[in-house]
């Protein structure tokens, strides 16, 4: 099916245009050029990607990430200039050269590990930031807060410990030379998920950092990792929740917003629960409904899951510009869970994530912005589809930043 024929509203143009190679020339300038800002100074949002805690789980022979230099060399070639990955500073602070055994997360996904692992954090952080950096891709620094055997993310007490682990992660980035290397720094992935941030009492879920132990946590945390990296954008990644809460609480202390934006949780879920899906963890009953039905019900109403995602991305747009604050997203566009399956197509997966991307840039309120969350070796079908990447990346990285953006902790850092 033409993939054009789902691309409707004010990106379709633009986006076709993409698709049909007529931004090949600004690929090639952007891979070649990286940072060179165009005339005038201005400078272009990141082209990011997600690489989480696989960079260190996944070394196995065939995992994606056993050779850094070729997932890096081919990430550039990508036109990717930015990774967010996890230092794991609870673990780094606790002992940063011990061996840490991890326990899966999931075995469903691909993301990490899908069974118990090792892995030793010192030196490989510094050898992979100092890879980025020799390549010119900046890194932003998160956490998932992985559990390890003696589940050591169950010390932090307090917004205290968790911005004492944070500084001690960055002295040590510091000390290495690499600090330079870092676009900014989000303290937990998804706050206060209860799966990401279980030491959260009482307990809150996705969706909640509105709710009161969260209020009085973020600002503090902030404040102390501030007081040492005075120059270090900082923030709590936050699944959506109410966009009311955006406007009613103060988030200043922010540099950013990271947004997680999907097709697939806009109407609250409504594409996976037409699909069956329902986030298994260890159970592949709910691949087994995507594989049988997410296509066909993609293609069904094409129009209207591209006007759910439309509507998000413009959501927080509007944020944006009613509260002053830029916008990252390192997480999107089509579907949260996918991999390489029997019967799972990347195609419409793609052309979401297209229209996703052009329309987020075309707002101008981005200074970072990933394809999906599936830009990585191990999802083989939508990695070696380098064209696709590279016309991707030549969207955001010739992309405009509003004048009123082009000020602040992040932009200096681009």
């Amino acid at each position: 099916m033409n993939r054009r024929k789902f691309l409707s509203g004010a990106a379709s143009a633009a986006v076709a245009g993409a698709l049909a190679g007529e931004t090949s020339a600004r690929a090639e300038t952007a891979q070649k050029h990286g940072d060179a800002a165009p005339a005038g100074g201005l400078k272009h949002p990141r082209a990011i990607t997600m690489w989480e805690f696989s960079w260190v789980e996944r070394r196995w022979p065939g995992a994606g990430f056993e050779d850094w230099d070729r997932a890096l060399d081919d990430l550039c070639e990508r036109g990717y200039n930015a990774v967010r990955i996890d230092p794991f500073p609870h673990l780094l602070a606790a002992d940063p050269h011990k061996t840490w055994t991890l326990w899966p997360e999931w075995n469903t996904q691909c993301w990490g590990s899908p069974d118990v692992n090792r892995v030793r954090l010192l030196p490989a952080l510094f050898e992979f930031i100092g890879k980025c950096k020799e390549r010119g891709v900046m890194v932003g620094l998160s956490t998932w807060y992985r559990k390890d055997d003696a589940d050591t993310r169950m010390t932090i007490t307090g917004p205290e410990a968790m911005a004492q682990n944070w500084v001690k992660t960055l002295d040590l980035i510091r000390d290495a030379g690499l600090i330079d290397a870092i676009l900014y720094t989000d303290l937990c992935n998804e706050w206060p998920g209860n799966d990401w941030a279980p030491f959260v009492k009482p307990q809150v879920s996705y969706g909640e950092w509105d709710q009161p132990v969260s209020l009085v946590w973020m600002p503090r945390a902030v404040a102390l990792v501030r007081e040492q990296y005075p120059e270090m954008p900082l923030l709590f990644s936050v699944a959506t929740g109410s966009m009311q809460s955006f406007f009613v609480h103060d988030l200043r202390y922010f540099d950013l917003l990271d947004p997680h934006i999907w097709m697939a949780q806009q109407n609250a879920g409504e594409f996976y629960r037409e699909c069956g899906y329902a986030y298994e963890r260890f159970d592949a009953k709910g691949y087994t409904n995507l594989s049988l039905k997410a296509a066909d019900a993609y293609r069904a109403r094409p129009e209207y899951w591209q006007q759910g995602l439309v509507k998000g991305i413009d959501s927080f747009a509007e944020v944006s510009r009613k509260i002053g604050m830029p916008l990252i997203t390192t997480e999107c566009w089509g579907v949260v869970d996918y991999k390489d399956w029997p019967l799972l197509t990347w195609d419409w997966v793609q052309e979401l994530c297209v229209l996703g991307t052009q329309h987020a840039a075309s707002t101008g309120r981005w200074l970072a912005i990933a394809s999906s969350n599936f830009c990585e070796p191990q999802f083989a079908g939508m990695w070696r589809d380098k064209l696709w990447h590279q016309r991707v990346t030549a969207i955001i990285r010739s992309a405009e930043i509003s004048p009123e953006l082009r000020q602040g902790r992040l932009y200096k850092r681009l």
